[in-house]
Parts: C-alpha cells; structure tokens; sequence
C-alpha cells in the first residue's frame, strides 16, 4: 500500500465510487458481503486498492498546502517538478496563527514587526504525491484556493 487506507467515515462518503470500483472488478454486493464476512483479507486488500486510487487522485489534482500552528504558519505551492513554501512566525506569544483573529491580525498588520516572513523553494526529493502525503501526515491540510498563499507571496517576494 502506497498511501493509508481511507477511515470508516471517507469510505462511507465515497460509498458510491466505492460500489463503481467493485463493479470495474466485477464484484456486486452479495459477492462483496461474501468476501467481507470470509475472506476479510481479500477485502482489505480490495480497500487498500480502492484508497490508494482516491489518495492518488487528491494528492495529484492539490496545489496548495497549509499548516497552521499557534505560532507559526506554512503555506506551500505543489507545482510539478518544485515546491514552494512560505513560512509565517509570530515574534508576539498573544498572537495565534491558529486561530482566525491571527489570521486577521497577519493580514491586517503583516508589516508592524510582529512577523517574520521566509520563503524558499526545493526540488521533491522523492516522488510529488507522497511529499505532499508526508505534510498530510504531519498535520497540514489540503486547500483548494491558496488565497493565504496568494496574498502573501507577493508580500514576501
């Protein structure tokens, strides 16, 4: 398995894609609950198929990457062959980037000397979609816009 099979919760909302991809493998319901119920082994083989097609497709189609944490934030661009990377830090302990009125304060106040800005650039060092995973991992999300991104590249150009 490349990636980690989908929790409980993503599979019952893909639950659809799910029953499509059975049906590629010509397996229909009763044969499903047949192999689920007597060869559970085949089943998590058949999830852990089934999750790494939908990781495969997300991580692919995302571009922009966040982490946020009380005191700093990282922005990432997932372009093909670099990632780019903004990183935020707060210098006041009252600030939390975490939260929404840090969030407001950073682009409210971005040069008041609260804020050191850093940006850098590097080649992946291994394959693109597992980079990103490995951020997925350490805590950072998925965001489809990147306007926090936007507005603070030109800013730290």
């Amino acid at each position: 398995m490349k990636y980690i099979q989908l929790t409980k919760e993503q599979l019952e909302a893909l639950h659809h894609e799910f029953a499509t991809f059975l049906a590629s493998q010509q397996i229909d319901v009763r044969e499903w609950n047949d192999i689920k119920a007597n060869k559970p082994d085949v089943a998590d083989e058949e999830l852990n198929i089934f999750s790494d097609m939908v990781w495969e497709d997300v991580l692919t189609k995302a571009e922009y990457i966040e982490h946020f944490s009380k005191s700093s934030i990282n922005l990432f661009f997932c372009s093909e062959g670099v990632i780019q990377r903004i990183m935020i830090k707060s210098k006041d302990q009252s600030i939390d980037l975490s939260s929404k009125e840090g969030i407001q304060t950073l682009l409210h106040h971005p040069k008041n000397g609260q804020f050191e800005f850093f940006k850098g650039a590097k080649k992946y060092e291994k394959e693109r979609n597992l980079e990103i995973f490995d951020l997925i991992l350490k805590g950072a999300s998925i965001n489809k816009e990147g306007a926090l991104y936007q507005n603070l590249k030109n800013f730290v150009a």
